[in-house]
């Protein structure tokens, strides 16, 4: 699949520089995965909360049945940071708003699967979110019959 015959980049760089984006592993979803194992929090990294469903997590607590959703204030429309793209704007609004609206399709799906989505902008600050997603988490987690 070498070169970029065919790509639907408008250019060499702008090829590398998508080519370059993370989808897991990122920055502020590591400073969030540090901050919530600080407060003795197990979790899975990129799974999926339903099986059956195509959409992955970044935190995922089974047996409180929490998934944790990372959103780059970019590709998810933050509507704080979010800025329109110079290049391709119309594309690129398109694709924001096929994001959004697979987000609310996800949050909804896993809430009738009984879990709870919880969604983090990437700019927040990971020790805050940690701490709700602790107070989430166990506030959800099965009481044990000791």
């Amino acid at each position: 699949m070498g070169g970029s015959r065919g790509s639907w980049a408008s250019s060499e760089a702008v090829r590398a520089s998508m080519r370059a984006n993370r989808s897991r592993d990122t920055e502020p979803e590591l400073a969030l995965r540090r901050a919530v194992h600080a407060l003795g929090l197990r979790y899975r990294v990129a799974t999926r909360p339903l099986p059956e469903l195509r959409r992955t997590a970044d935190l995922v607590f089974t047996k409180a049945k929490v998934a944790v959703f990372m959103d780059g204030c970019f590709w998810h429309g933050c509507p704080e940071h979010h800025t329109i793209a110079v290049r391709h704007g119309d594309y690129w609004k398109q694709k924001v708003s096929r994001n959004r609206a697979r987000d609310v399709d996800t949050d909804q799906r896993l809430a009738e699967a009984g879990w709870l989505p919880v969604r983090i902008w990437e700019h927040e600050d990971p020790s805050t979110a940690a701490l709700k997603i602790q107070a989430l988490v166990q506030a959800r987690r099965p009481s044990s019959a000791t």
